[in-house]
């Protein structure tokens, strides 16, 4: 339990430290999937670039900048942990906190890893609570109105960011707002839940309303002691599964048990609502969920026909469409009001008066035993990317790349056979008990049963083709004997 006469210590030491510093905590988990089939379950929307040249993820990080913030604590579904390095690692993030969750817990569980290991360090930092797949195209209202809320936050007021309604939402928990506060925002009076339209329009009428946009600003003591007060079986949780969790790389790796058992709730329920000490900010930002894809083409920039489009796409006649084209031609004729999603395994084509539904086919796709709901035929590994380009009774091709310096598993198959051709760079392969390079235009076979290993040594990507041959060809036929990613 979080000591009381602890946190007093430490509350008097900062109420005299005016510009104290905030930890970012980005949420990264969910799988987004009303933006299927862009968005999967194994590469969610907040590691896309749905609305610019970076990830929503990497914008995330990179609208802090301007901000007094220290490295950010990042909370990750664990299947998620090398793509949010790897994107971490492109943007130069350093000293980074990278929590995974074995299991999804909702977000007060998720905050309580969060504020437990900022103050496993004995400090009490503030905590910036924010999604990783928000859209925000105002970064100087938005640092504005994170300023405000650090101070209110230094008070220990538990912060959250209500949004500034633009139209009548009923796709949105709203929050009402209470009192003006001397330092800037307003108590909480209530929460309320996703309202029909006429009360959305109500709501909008009156002022007095904001969207819940899921963000929060606090101490972290002062988050822990109030989920001690109103939800200590999930504190109790937390905590046991960061004491015996281990690092693993960069990562924090809670305990699977501990944290399975974990009660799921969300920050609103568990704490928000409940608490006196709850104030809201109004924001005014430019924000958007990207909840679906009628939201991305809200915020995309558009032709004269008001179509937003993204690829290889010819239009005629046709408006207010989203168009996507991610490998080939896209052409539409006479159309509005539609959205065309186009990727190597997969066409979506939906009204955007209907996108809310998209979840009802990733649903369908779920029950029927197929895989598209979760990864493009291009899959991303710590060591490169694989596409399966073709498959077929007893046999599947892949183009494989492998990044400078990096390694595959030293592995073998039960049940199936590998031929190498590598196209471009050059491999270190181990084949049993040998090890030799093999350079563009040359192959090697891998016989069922075999021990063998893939390096690229060079300083280009390596790219090769292998055809797997056999009776069974699942990716779970695997035995991992070394793993430079801790696999094994």
């Amino acid at each position: 339990m979080i000591a009381v006469a602890w946190r007093a210590a430490l509350v008097s030491t900062l109420r005299g430290f005016k510009n104290q510093m905030f930890i970012p905590v980005i949420i990264a988990g969910g799988t987004g999937s009303r933006l299927w089939p862009l968005s999967r379950q194994l590469n969610p929307k907040q590691l896309l670039k749905l609305c610019g040249e970076t990830t929503l993820l990497q914008q995330t990080l990179t609208r802090l900048q301007g901000l007094e913030a220290l490295a950010p604590s990042i909370i990750c579904n664990d299947d998620h942990r090398f793509m949010v390095a790897e994107q971490l690692r492109q943007l130069g993030v350093k000293g980074a906190s990278v929590l995974l969750e074995p299991v999804g817990r909702n977000t007060a569980p998720a905050i309580a890893l969060a504020a437990l290991n900022a103050v496993a360090k004995g400090e009490d930092p503030i905590l910036l609570v924010l999604a990783a797949d928000h859209y925000i195209s105002n970064q100087a209202a938005f640092h504005q109105t994170v300023n405000v809320a650090k101070n209110l936050a230094e008070q220990n007021k538990l912060v959250t960011f209500g949004i500034v309604p633009t139209c009548p939402e009923s796709g949105y928990g709203y929050i009402q707002r209470g009192d003006s506060l001397t330092l800037g925002g307003f108590t909480v009076a209530r929460f309320v839940e996703k309202p029909d339209l006429a009360r959305a329009n109500d709501y909008l009428k009156s002022g007095d309303y904001y969207w819940n946009s899921g963000m929060f600003m606090f101490k972290s003591s002062v988050y822990l002691e109030a989920l001690e007060k109103f939800r200590p079986d999930i504190l109790a949780s937390c905590k046991e599964a960061l004491e015996k969790g281990l690092k693993d790389m960069d990562f924090i790796r809670v305990d699977a048990v501990a944290f399975t058992a974990c009660p799921e709730d969300s920050i609103d329920y568990a704490v928000m609502e409940k608490t006196e000490e709850a104030a809201v900010i109004p924001l005014d930002a430019g924000w958007s969920d990207i909840g679906s894809w009628s939201a991305l083409w809200e915020i995309g920039n558009k032709d004269d026909q008001g179509n937003v489009c993204k690829g290889d796409v010819l239009n005629f006649n046709t408006q207010d469409s989203l168009i996507y084209a991610e490998h080939k031609l896209v052409a539409t004729v006479g159309v509005e009001n539609l959205v065309v999603v186009e990727t190597k395994d997969a066409v979506l084509v939906v009204h955007k008066d209907k996108v809310q539904d998209v979840k009802k086919v990733v649903e369908a796709i779920k029950k029927s035993g197929r895989h598209e709901h979760m990864n493009h035929r291009e899959v991303y590994r710590p060591w490169g990317v694989y596409d399966s380009i073709e498959a077929g009774e007893r046999y599947q091709v892949k183009r494989i790349t492998v990044s400078p310096g990096a390694k595959l598993s030293v592995q073998m198959h039960h049940h199936r056979a590998e031929h190498w051709v590598v196209v471009s760079g050059t491999a270190r392969v181990t084949n049993g008990e040998k090890t030799f390079l093999v350079t563009e235009n040359e192959s090697t076979f891998i016989p069922i049963g075999e021990v063998h290993a893939l390096e690229n040594p060079g300083k280009i990507p390596l790219e090769l083709i292998e055809v797997q041959s056999g009776s069974y060809l699942g990716e779970d036929d695997i035995v991992r004997f070394e793993d430079h990613y801790g696999r094994v």
